[in-house]
Protein backbone atom coordinates (compact mmCIF):
# COMPACT_ATOMS: atom_id res chain seq x y z
CA UNK A 1 0.00 0.00 0.00
CA UNK A 2 2.64 2.41 0.78
CA UNK A 3 4.40 1.66 -2.93
CA UNK A 4 0.36 3.17 -4.06
CA UNK A 5 0.48 5.66 -2.11
CA UNK A 6 3.79 6.86 -2.90
CA UNK A 7 3.46 6.72 -7.10
CA UNK A 8 -0.12 8.31 -6.06
CA UNK A 9 1.55 10.98 -5.14
CA UNK A 10 4.02 11.49 -7.43
CA UNK A 11 1.33 11.35 -10.03
CA UNK A 12 0.49 15.59 -10.94
CA UNK A 13 -2.80 16.20 -13.02
CA UNK A 14 -2.43 17.33 -16.40
CA UNK A 15 1.43 15.33 -16.35
CA UNK A 16 1.67 12.09 -18.42
CA UNK A 17 2.86 8.97 -16.96
CA UNK A 18 6.14 8.01 -16.84
CA UNK A 19 8.22 5.03 -17.09
CA UNK A 20 9.40 5.53 -13.64
CA UNK A 21 5.85 5.69 -12.12
CA UNK A 22 4.63 2.47 -14.39
CA UNK A 23 7.83 0.43 -13.50
CA UNK A 24 7.14 1.34 -9.50
CA UNK A 25 2.95 0.15 -10.02
CA UNK A 26 4.49 -3.20 -11.52
CA UNK A 27 7.75 -3.86 -9.49
CA UNK A 28 6.08 -5.91 -6.59
CA UNK A 29 4.79 -8.10 -9.91
CA UNK A 30 8.03 -9.20 -10.90
CA UNK A 31 7.99 -12.48 -8.99
CA UNK A 32 4.85 -13.59 -10.23
CA UNK A 33 5.18 -12.52 -13.61
CA UNK A 34 8.36 -14.94 -13.87
CA UNK A 35 7.64 -17.67 -11.57
CA UNK A 36 4.08 -17.46 -11.78
CA UNK A 37 1.35 -18.88 -9.03
CA UNK A 38 -0.72 -16.26 -7.34
CA UNK A 39 0.02 -12.20 -7.64
CA UNK A 40 -0.06 -10.52 -4.28
CA UNK A 41 -2.20 -8.00 -2.75
CA UNK A 42 0.33 -5.47 -3.32
CA UNK A 43 0.92 -6.43 -6.83
CA UNK A 44 -2.84 -6.60 -7.47
CA UNK A 45 -2.83 -2.66 -5.87
CA UNK A 46 -0.26 -1.17 -8.09
CA UNK A 47 -1.88 -2.73 -11.20
CA UNK A 48 -5.04 -0.77 -10.06
CA UNK A 49 -2.93 1.92 -9.55
CA UNK A 50 -1.53 2.05 -13.04
CA UNK A 51 -5.33 1.74 -14.43
CA UNK A 52 -6.03 4.74 -12.27
CA UNK A 53 -3.24 6.86 -13.64
CA UNK A 54 -3.29 6.07 -17.19
CA UNK A 55 -7.09 6.99 -18.17
CA UNK A 56 -6.36 9.21 -20.95
CA UNK A 57 -5.40 7.41 -24.19
CA UNK A 58 -1.72 8.92 -24.90
CA UNK A 59 -1.63 7.46 -21.02
CA UNK A 60 -2.03 4.07 -21.79
CA UNK A 61 0.20 4.10 -24.92
CA UNK A 62 3.24 5.42 -22.99
CA UNK A 63 2.63 3.11 -20.37
CA UNK A 64 2.14 0.20 -22.53
CA UNK A 65 5.35 1.05 -24.37
CA UNK A 66 6.78 1.03 -20.68
CA UNK A 67 5.60 -2.13 -20.11
CA UNK A 68 6.78 -3.57 -23.31
CA UNK A 69 10.28 -2.18 -22.30
CA UNK A 70 10.19 -3.56 -18.58
CA UNK A 71 9.51 -6.91 -20.13
CA UNK A 72 12.96 -6.99 -22.28
CA UNK A 73 14.21 -6.62 -19.47
CA UNK A 74 13.21 -9.52 -17.91
CA UNK A 75 13.25 -11.96 -20.51
CA UNK A 76 12.36 -15.00 -18.18
CA UNK A 77 9.12 -13.47 -18.07
CA UNK A 78 6.10 -15.88 -18.53
CA UNK A 79 3.53 -14.49 -21.26
CA UNK A 80 0.63 -16.73 -20.04
CA UNK A 81 1.16 -15.08 -16.54
CA UNK A 82 1.41 -11.38 -17.81
CA UNK A 83 -1.71 -11.76 -20.01
CA UNK A 84 -3.84 -13.44 -16.77
CA UNK A 85 -2.30 -10.72 -14.30
CA UNK A 86 -5.34 -8.30 -14.79
CA UNK A 87 -8.08 -11.63 -14.11
CA UNK A 88 -5.89 -12.51 -11.06
CA UNK A 89 -6.21 -9.21 -9.71
CA UNK A 90 -10.05 -8.58 -11.02
CA UNK A 91 -8.87 -5.85 -13.07
CA UNK A 92 -10.29 -4.59 -16.10
CA UNK A 93 -7.17 -3.41 -17.89
CA UNK A 94 -6.93 -1.00 -20.94
CA UNK A 95 -3.08 -1.89 -21.51
CA UNK A 96 -2.04 -5.61 -22.34
CA UNK A 97 0.66 -6.35 -20.56
CA UNK A 98 2.30 -8.53 -23.45
CA UNK A 99 5.58 -8.27 -25.14
CA UNK A 100 3.89 -8.44 -28.64
CA UNK A 101 1.07 -5.99 -28.22
CA UNK A 102 1.21 -2.81 -30.96
CA UNK A 103 0.74 -0.06 -28.46
CA UNK A 104 -0.10 2.25 -30.98
CA UNK A 105 -3.39 0.58 -31.39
Amino acid sequence: MLVVALVQIMVKPGEAVTCGQVDASLASCISYLTAGGSPSAVCCDGLKNLKTITPPTADRRAACDCVKAAAARYPNIKEDAASSLPTKCGVQMNIPISRSTNCAK
